[in-house]
């Protein structure tokens, strides 16, 4: 192996899923993909296992692979054909992540060179409330969900598919310019993969992908094997269900053997009746991202980086739900919780190296109705950034997305000029920080001002459970949903649905990070 080769080609590949990003950023109609960018870009290879992906979403990358090996089960690719798909217990996540699968063939081949993929968070994808991320009870009111379908069949988009998707969502000039988007970063990304099948040639294509993923597992297996060997349990809590007070248990075995590590999550609670329900893919998503950070930056990051890590979970539980379970909380919420459970272990296992817990909430926020100055239908989405956990040598960051989203905000000039509402305060949530020797970051206080009827959906967390400190380090400062209206303010539910007047505020006060280290 000529391991400057397999480096110039690990950068080349991860180029070209980044170039593909930036195609869908420029060509995207919603401001959620276009200012916040939501969404991620990878490349497979033939066998459906993935080669390298750009700077995205965790929660997204993570589960991609679980998307391929379900999609290729049950289609054969020809030339010109783009699967879509975004069912969530077939490798998907939620239902507004809409993933487009397309592949690359060389010129009169019959089989697929490669795999282009983009997983996007469309703004709405039809059900019950407006921007598809309410609180409710069964999957079937979260939207439409789309089992593996051709959406482009040998370069001709199914009109027939396309218009009974467009008829079942709010808005939807903005969903179809949203997936024309998604098209061209495939077209992209296409271009730029034949391009270096043409210059090196499929043979060497091959052999280089081979040492490129082989290169990923032995650097996960060295991060591993230097890990203390052990079982390292730990146990932390979302807040409710919403729709009982009681808390739901995140519990984690992790046992480090040798180059090998399995987290067994079957301890954890069951399934419930809320949105907070999480995937298999999901699962798989936050305990590799987890390692991949212990890898830290700069490695490459493909299917080998999975090799050496097993997990185990309970169908029928909270981090294995079966249909028909909701499921729009658990992408943006219990992959969170995970994240920090799976820290949690690992404070014990190398305590000098892990940080405190971080925000822990993504501070969902959708939106929806009429715009009274258009009298045209809007949704509107967003996650809302939080304090960074306290790292052993540093404090943790202010206001901003950590772990599993790694979105951006969305511009107040943007917003008001797209929407119906006003930012009255955009800033950092002083104090909010854990204390100890390194301090927590602080989260975000964000308010809007209604200026039309809006029906809003809340999916929040840490709002009673607090992030932990470590090592002696004290825990962040809950978060905090307000409504004001008329002058009086009123404390809103982690969870809730409810219908925002002309006129109300909504105050959102994210949580900040834990602490690390004693503060005296």
């Amino acid at each position: 192996m000529d391991i400057i080769e397999v480096e110039v080609f690990n950068k080349l590949f991860a180029s070209i899923a980044e170039e593909m990003g930036i195609i869908l950023t420029r060509s995207s109609f919603s401001s959620n993909i276009k200012e916040r960018r939501d969404f991620s870009c990878a490349i497979f290879d033939a066998h459906g296992e993935l080669i390298a992906q750009a700077a995205h979403i965790p929660v997204h990358l993570g589960a991609m692979p679980k998307t391929l090996q379900h999609v290729l089960a049950s289609h054969s690719f020809a030339p010109g054909d783009v699967v879509i798909a975004n069912d969530p217990f077939h490798g998907g996540s939620h239902l507004p992540d809409i993933t487009l699968i397309e592949g690359v063939f060389a010129n009169g081949g019959d089989k697929p060179l490669f795999y282009a993929v983009n997983r996007a968070h469309h703004a709405d994808v039809g059900g019950s409330n407006p921007g598809s991320m309410g609180f409710v009870t069964d999957i079937a009111e979260e939207g439409v969900l789309i089992a593996p379908t051709l959406l482009v069949e040998g370069g001709k988009i199914s009109e027939g598919f396309l218009g009974g998707f467009l008829a079942r969502v709010r808005n939807p000039e903005e969903r179809q310019g949203d997936l024309r988007a998604q098209l061209a970063a495939l077209t992209r990304g296409r271009a730029r993969l034949l391009e270096l099948h043409t210059k090196y040639g499929a043979r060497h294509m091959e052999a280089i992908i081979g040492q490129l993923q082989d290169y990923a597992e032995r650097l996960m297996r060295a991060t591993i094997a230097a890990l203390p060997d052990g079982t390292y349990r730990f146990c932390d809590f979302l807040d409710n269900d919403g729709v009982t007070r009681e808390k739901l248990p995140i519990s984690v075995a992790l046992t480090i053997a040798q180059d090998r590590a399995v987290a067994d999550f079957s301890g954890s609670a069951d399934q419930v009746r809320s949105p907070l329900n999480t995937v298999e893919s999901v699962v798989i998503a936050a305990t590799v991202y987890v390692f991949q950070c212990l890898m830290g930056e700069g490695f490459p990051i493909n299917q080998g980086s999975y090799r050496p890590i097993s997990i185990i979970t309970r169908p029928g539980s909270l981090l294995h739900a079966l249909p028909p379970a909701p499921v729009a909380a658990g992408n943006v919420e219990t992959s969170q919780r995970i994240v920090d459970a799976l820290f949690g272990a690992l404070a014990q296992a190398c305590p000098e190296r892990i940080p405190a817990a971080s925000c822990g909430s993504m501070n969902n926020i959708a939106i929806g109705g009429r715009d009274q100055r258009t009298g045209r239908q809007y949704t509107y989405y967003e996650t809302i950034g939080g304090g960074m956990g306290a790292r052993p040598d540093r404090p943790g960051l202010s206001a901003v997305h950590t772990h599993m989203t790694n979105t951006m905000n969305t511009p107040v000039e943007a917003l008001e000029r797209s929407y119906p509402l006003q930012i009255e305060k955009y800033a950092i949530r002083y104090g909010s920080g854990g204390k100890g020797k390194q301090r927590g970051g602080d989260g975000i206080i964000r308010s809007y001002r209604f200026l039309s009827t809006g029906q809003v959906s809340l999916l929040t967390e840490r709002r009673e459970m607090p992030p932990y400190g470590l090592q002696g380090g004290t825990a962040g400062r809950l978060g905090e949903n307000l409504l004001v209206r008329q002058g009086k303010s009123r404390k809103l539910a982690g969870k809730i649905n409810l219908v925002a007047q002309p006129g109300d505020r909504l105050i959102i006060k994210t949580p900040g990070g834990g602490g690390w280290g004693s503060p005296g």
